[in-house]
């Protein structure tokens, strides 16, 4: 079965679109749905092996995809993929700012090179990556950026770091919607909440209890988004049917920053289903009953 999205077939025929983060998760999820609607797509990441474990599943589902193995921190390796995607692919359409990561911790445990450890990788490489495509190609040709964040509403305790770095990516998105407008390119962000992603596993099993019984619990709809769902929303703020959005930020959460703790008895929904159009997803371990 290929993958079901809620798109046209052919939205993004003869268009390019580069996915940071490629290799695993969200990233994986959005080059296949990107792919499976004409789009020829450039995934980057870190890691080799996984870029191409991901490529040879989108070729074998029928798309278009090239690997690019760089660190987005670095901004010589950026600027040469970027160079090597406009070199196979002619073109650079969109771009799905989606490397990024962080780790579990108290606000007066975290070291300064954690700290900035983790600002680099999910706010300064994401600048460094949307400069570069827009300098090498938007700016005289337009396309669309979406930059991911992360429900950081009201602030995310023992996450500060990256709460700090997606807040800083939120206001750069924003300011680059006004300053780029006139060059045709359209900025946007999306905030997922606790989304049922590879990421999962690679927190510590002293957070396995409270990720497999307490997380749903605070959220309205009561369960965990699917990788399609977030996916959904990023082929959206790309596509033509966007044109008018830029400088906003799409929240997939189920509503968890509506949910106020003492004044409402959050009850699961009697109605209403999950999207998961992705045919090659499987549920994180730490989630899987299965695997227990």
């Amino acid at each position: 079965m290929p993958y079901q999205s809620v798109f046209t077939p052919g939205l993004f025929a003869g268009r390019s679109v580069v996915v940071t983060g490629g290799g695993s998760g969200i990233g994986r999820c959005t080059a296949h749905e990107l792919a499976a609607l004409g789009a020829s797509v450039a995934i980057v990441g870190r890691d080799p092996g996984k870029l191409a474990a991901v490529a040879e599943e989108i070729r074998a589902d029928g798309g278009t995809v090239t690997p690019h193995a760089t660190d987005i921190r670095d901004e010589s390796g950026v600027a040469a993929v970027v160079d090597e995607v406009l070199a196979a692919h002619g073109r650079i359409d969109g771009l799905v700012n989606n490397a990024g990561g962080q780790y579990r911790a108290e606000l007066s445990t975290i070291t300064t090179k954690g700290f900035e450890a983790v600002v680099r990788t999910n706010l300064t490489g994401g600048f460094i990556v949307m400069r570069e495509v827009y300098n090498r190609w938007m700016a005289r040709h337009g396309g669309a950026v979406v930059n991911m964040i992360a429900d950081i509403w009201h602030g995310w305790p023992h996450f500060s770091h990256s709460a700090a770095a997606r807040g800083g990516m939120l206001t750069l998105s924003e300011s680059a919607a006004t300053e780029w407008a006139s060059s045709g390119v359209r900025v946007n962000t999306v905030a997922p909440g606790s989304i049922a992603s590879s990421g999962l596993d690679t927190y510590d099993d002293a957070d396995r209890d409270f990720i497999q019984n307490e997380v749903a619990r605070e959220i309205p709809l009561q369960r965990f988004g699917t990788e399609a769902e977030v996916s959904a929303a990023i082929v959206f703020l790309l596509s033509p049917a966007a044109s008018f959005i830029t400088g906003t930020c799409v929240r997939i959460d189920g509503g968890a920053p509506n949910a106020k703790p003492g004044w409402w008895q959050l009850r699961s929904p009697e109605r209403g289903e999950r999207f998961d159009g992705f045919h090659r997803s499987r549920l994180p371990e730490i989630l899987d009953p299965a695997a227990s």
